[in-house]
């Protein structure tokens, strides 16, 4: 089967990897992003699947659109029985759609028609799913809207953050994918569709969305911390001073104190007060510091977090 791959980070690379050890599968060329700035010397890098295609000789395209007739052009030119697409950073219109003889195919995080879009690992935390998965997508020009052809499930535990979720789903997809090309044409006659009644939309994350906001339950801004790890980061403001959160727990809070105010701040952790019960910060990082414990933090920073202060 000759296989056009599409995308762009680590986790695009994984699933990359995966196809280069299947001898029953060829792929015939990779579709990545343009290299981008990084580092301190903001030098050109190349994203992880163009190094991982540069090492084992495959071509490379990276095209800024697909909706060039020029680049839909070159694209027919590898005549690909199918096109796999991992978080590539690109829209594909229905001309592209359409070029290969199987279609193109997506492995989407999470449990379609929940949580379409641009974040469904960090939404499904957010929200305090109790699972999440891979979807293999037939895809069609509707966002992540295309039949489901494989789909497999992971719990989401108490502790767990995007970023240890997205290993977890890294691990999922890669098997998933190989399984759904080795029998592609029995998997789309038997793919399910989607009910577009059930679904939900996981929109980008920002900066802006990580700032605290003490009048949510405590559930809610301890699930905020986990699903903003490591991006965005969750955040307040003290003392003008930008405290981003790693970890943190509910407690029980204080009913007949304001919201936002700090209840008591020791070894333990820095409690504060939220709509109901009460948080307690046991993990942050104060501006310019790695992280550290709330007992760290509060070593020459006591008077940021005094009892009784407001973090409105």
């Amino acid at each position: 089967m000759r296989i056009v791959f599409a995308g762009t980070p680590e986790f695009a690379e994984r699933h990359l990897a995966a196809l280069l050890a299947q001898p029953e599968l060829e792929v015939v060329a990779v579709y990545t992003q343009p290299d981008r700035p990084a580092g301190r010397g903001k030098h050109l890098q190349a994203s992880a699947v163009k190094q991982l295609a540069i090492q084992h000789d495959i071509p490379v395209e990276q095209p800024l659109s697909l909706k060039a007739s020029d680049s839909q052009q070159r694209l027919s030119q590898y005549q690909a029985d199918v096109m796999v697409v991992v978080a590539y950073g690109l829209l594909l219109p229905q001309a592209v759609l359409d070029i290969p003889k199987f279609g193109c195919i997506n492995v989407h995080g999470s449990l379609l028609p929940r949580w379409r879009g641009a974040a469904p690992i960090q939404r499904a935390i957010w929200a305090g799913d109790p699972e999440s998965g891979v979807a293999i997508m037939q895809m069609e020009a509707g966002l992540d809207t295309g039949p489901v052809l494989l789909e497999q499930r992971c719990p989401i535990s108490p502790d767990d953050t995007s970023a240890s979720l997205y290993s977890k789903l890294a691990e999922l997809g890669p098997q998933a994918l190989v399984n759904t090309l080795l029998a592609l044409p029995e998997r789309q006659q038997q793919a399910q569709a989607q009910d577009d009644s059930l679904s939900t939309y996981a929109k980008k994350l920002s900066k802006e969305e990580g700032q605290f906001d003490w009048s949510q339950s405590a559930a809610q801004l301890e699930r905020n911390v986990r699903a903003f790890t490591p991006w965005p980061s969750a955040w307040f403001s003290v003392a003008g001073h930008i405290i981003k959160v790693q970890q943190a727990e509910v407690v029980a809070g204080d009913s007949k104190a304001p919201i936002g105010q700090i209840l008591r701040a020791d070894k333990h952790g820095i409690v504060v007060q939220t709509a109901d019960q009460a948080l307690a910060i046991t993990r942050l990082q104060p501006p310019g510091k790695k992280p550290m414990s709330a007992a760290d933090a509060l070593n020459g920073r006591a008077d940021w977090f005094s009892p009784g202060q407001s973090l409105l």
